[in-house]
């Protein structure tokens, strides 16, 4: 019983996203990660602004996103990790990109 709870409230959580507009996304232990992982390359204000920027992107093209393709990629890139907006932009972008090069590799034949 506890197993189908968590299926359905997953579920729901899921159609909300795919919905809804751009999830909000805690990246501050991702860009803490990235900070503690360069030799200064990339300190953690610098990522959140990196962060904000791909957010900022998401939140201009998030409808123009099959809610399969929103719902699939918020999974993907939060499951196990906080996830990042970077990686759920990336996701739907290559989605799209590979949805798009099948479709003029079908009309081509």
């Amino acid at each position: 019983m506890k197993s189908l709870l968590l299926i359905l409230s997953l579920g729901s959580v899921d159609t909300a996203t795919a919905q809804g507009g751009v999830p909000t996304i805690d990246v501050g232990p991702s860009c803490k990660a990235a900070a503690a992982g360069t030799t200064g390359a990339q300190d953690v204000e610098s990522c959140r602004r990196s962060e904000q920027a791909a957010r900022d992107s998401l939140v201009k093209q998030w409808t123009s996103f099959p809610a399969g393709d929103r719902t699939g990629c918020y999974q993907l890139t939060t499951t196990g990790t906080p996830g990042t907006y970077t990686e759920l932009l990336t996701c739907l972008e290559m989605r799209r990109d590979a949805r798009n090069l099948n479709d003029r590799t079908k009309s081509k034949k």
